[in-house]
């Protein structure tokens, strides 16, 4: 049987969740400097398998508007050139033979507020993750037996104050990275 501190444990668990995830998807969003992390997303078909970016060559940033990869298998460079150019990611890399080089194109007004939208929904996928959790929590609080009505309100209170507290982290992320996306 579960108590309330159990219940919160999983409640604190569930939004850490959905606040990790959501960092990792505004990672993904490009901002006007160049992340390695701006190529997770790309699939690279190797041996007739669809893998990932990080599986099949080491991605830098030494410059805030240029990508080096490297792939581990110098014979798949073309397979990741190609896999960079088709992912819809707007990028055009040029391969040096053993890196390619992925030049960041400068970003105009337009695409700036596409991505500030992109941000803000991905940011309210995160908000609703975070609602979900406080939502089952109540719930699970509200079957629990042998507990007095005066320790449930004061659990639902804890956890409307724990809900509260990732809303505002997202907030304050959506900010930051709202700031990066705009800063020209």
């Amino acid at each position: 049987m579960s108590t309330i501190q159990d219940i919160q444990k999983e409640c604190r668990g569930a939004m850490d969740k959905a606040l990790d995830n959501t960092k990792r998807e505004f990672a993904h969003v490009r901002s006007g400097k160049a992340s390695p992390t701006m190529l997770d997303s790309v699939r690279v078909e190797m041996y007739g398998t669809p893998m990932a970016m990080n599986q099949v060559a080491t991605v830098s940033s030494p410059e805030p508007r240029l990508l080096i990869v490297t792939p581990f298998d110098k014979g798949q460079s073309k397979a990741v050139e190609k896999a960079i150019r088709e992912a819809g990611l707007g990028l055009e890399p040029s391969n040096q033979g053993t890196f390619i080089r992925v030049p960041l194109p400068a970003m105009n007004e337009e695409r700036r507020r596409e991505l500030v939208k992109i941000v803000h929904k991905l940011a309210e996928e995160g908000k609703v993750g975070i609602r979900h959790a406080r939502t089952h929590a109540r719930d699970t609080l509200k079957k629990l037996q042998g507990v007095s009505e005066d320790e449930v309100k004061h659990a639902e209170k804890d956890i409307q104050k724990l809900h509260d507290d990732y809303i505002h982290h997202v907030d304050e992320l959506i900010k930051a990275k709202e700031a990066e996306i705009m800063e020209v």
